[in-house]
Parts: C-alpha cells; structure tokens; sequence
C-alpha cells in the first residue's frame, strides 16, 4: 500500500485515511517513528496501554508469582 502526504511548514502531516482505517487508528492514538540505516522510516502504533496487557501470560494452572519473587 503506498499513499503520498505533503509536509507543512510546521513539520506535520496527515496519515492518509486508508492507512489510518487499515490501522484503525483514532485520535489521541499514539505512534513510533524509526529512522532506518537506509533513510526508510518504520511507524509503529502505540494504542495499547500498560494496563490493557494484564493477564496476557497468564496460563491455566500457573499459579500466581508474588511480586517480591519477581524483583530477585
């Protein structure tokens, strides 16, 4: 997918809207920019908070780990 944006002279720019719906990014939605060895730049999204990856390694019968175990 390849979509062209102008830079304006405050340095912003618009996310064509067929990126943004394909990445279904929103308002306040937060990004990555990397500038790669060969000029390319790689975006990433940031919309998932801390909060959101709660549970996310959790396995059935994996009993609980307490906190002061984990700073070891």
């Amino acid at each position: 997918m390849s979509n062209d944006a102008t830079l304006t002279s405050k340095g912003q720019t618009t996310i064509p809207k067929e990126i943004r719906d394909s990445l279904s990014l929103k308002a306040g939605d937060r990004m990555t920019f990397t500038l790669m060895p060969d000029d390319s730049v790689l975006m990433r999204v940031k919309s998932k908070s801390v909060t959101e990856l709660a549970g996310v390694l959790h396995e059935k019968g994996r009993k609980p780990v307490p906190v002061a175990r984990l700073s070891r």
